[in-house]
């Protein structure tokens, strides 16, 4: 309106300067006004459009805020993440995400939600659409896991007995797992941690499955016990606690060893007990009493004519082992065989050291 004000103001000047100078009155066409261009509506308010591709701003000095500022989602699961703009200039929020996009927006906050998590890889950003021109960006570290199928453990390329001293090798084998990179896998023997391993060149964040390896050496004392092993994704204060785990079925190793007798030198009984040695071996061992030469039936019902010495024999197919033992008969009813338990739980006991 304000741009037609002129033309109109030289248009009578002219005219009013021809009729005091002349009766004759002159007609001289109006020249042509400019269009007027109306200002825009308020509710016609055009929004940029989100970047067709991945933004590359730094994300340092951007007033963006993510919360939280990572997210760790089980798949399947709902998600959801916020973006809020803590200062002015800027003329709206969008986020760039592959599943579920919000619509741009000019308030200074905007969710971003998800009902169920149907990709395992994906980078969500945030963006700033600045008024004075350019962008400004955060990333949103989302991780995606799923717990593994199943966790088996088996020995390689071995079945039945093992020979003492041999190697052989564990293997734990974990099934439709991810992220590969954040599981752990510890093996046990009994309760004892024997070892700890990771994936050091799957990176894929899909489900896989992976077998891990642990080589050992079979001792005696590795005879009837369990092997197993435990798969833990460890996931981070974001993710949940306590960390997934799932662990594998009892394994039990059979150990070939010759055998062992486990005897005091002085074995003290009382009147009326009965004499006793522990054998030990795998296949079990035969055990025979000998006194002066002699073979001996063990008494059950020991006397002062049964003291004296007595050879122990110990007999399997992977060898023979002899004792001298030193019995004595005390006098009276009662017990000695907590004593001699006692001695024979602190030889066991020294001799678990000794192999451990």
């Amino acid at each position: 309106m304000c741009a037609s004000g002129r033309p109109i103001t030289l248009l009578l000047f002219c005219l009013f300067i021809s009729a005091t100078s002349s009766p004759v009155s002159i007609s001289t066409p109006a020249p042509p006004l400019p269009l007027q261009i109306a200002p825009p509506s308020p509710s016609a308010r055009i929004l940029p459009s989100p970047p067709s591709s991945p933004l590359s701003v730094s994300e340092v000095g951007c007033p963006l805020t993510l919360t939280p500022s990572s997210l760790v989602v089980r798949f399947g699961d709902p998600v959801t993440a916020n973006c809020s703009l803590s200062t002015a200039g800027f003329s709206g929020l969008g986020w760039e995400v592959s599943l579920a996009a919000p619509e741009f927006t000019m308030d200074c906050f905007l969710v971003w939600s998800v009902e169920r998590m149907t990709e395992w890889s994906m980078e969500p950003v945030c963006y700033a659409m600045a008024e004075q021109g350019g962008q400004c960006q955060r990333n949103l570290p989302l991780t995606v896991y799923k717990p593994p199928d199943n966790v088996s453990i088996s020995f390689v390329n071995h079945t039945g007995p093992m020979s003492e001293g041999q190697q052989f090798t564990l293997q734990c084998e974990v099934q439709d797992v991810a992220p590969v990179n954040n599981l752990r896998v510890t093996f046990y023997k009994g309760q004892t941690v024997l070892g700890h391993t990771q994936s050091s060149i799957n990176t894929d964040k899909k489900p896989v499955s992976e077998v891990f390896t642990l080589n050992m050496i079979s001792t005696k004392e590795d005879d009837g016990v369990e092997f197993w092993c435990e798969a833990k994704l460890e996931l981070g204060a974001e993710g949940p606690q306590p960390p997934p785990v799932v662990g594998s079925e009892k394994l039990t190793a059979a150990v070939l060893f010759g055998p062992q007798l486990m005897c005091p030198t002085k074995l003290r009984v009382r009147e009326g007990e009965s004499l006793s040695c522990e054998a030990r071996g795998n296949p079990p061992p035969s055990v025979t009493w000998f006194r002066n030469g002699q073979v001996v039936a063990l008494p059950t019902n020991s006397s002062r004519e049964h003291a004296g010495e007595y050879t122990v024999s110990a007999k399997s197919l992977l060898g023979q082992t002899h004792f001298t033992v030193d019995v004595e008969v005390l006098p009276g009813k009662g017990t000695t065989n907590g004593y001699n338990g006692h001695f024979l739980l602190a030889v066991l006991l020294i001799w678990t050291i000794n192999w451990s």
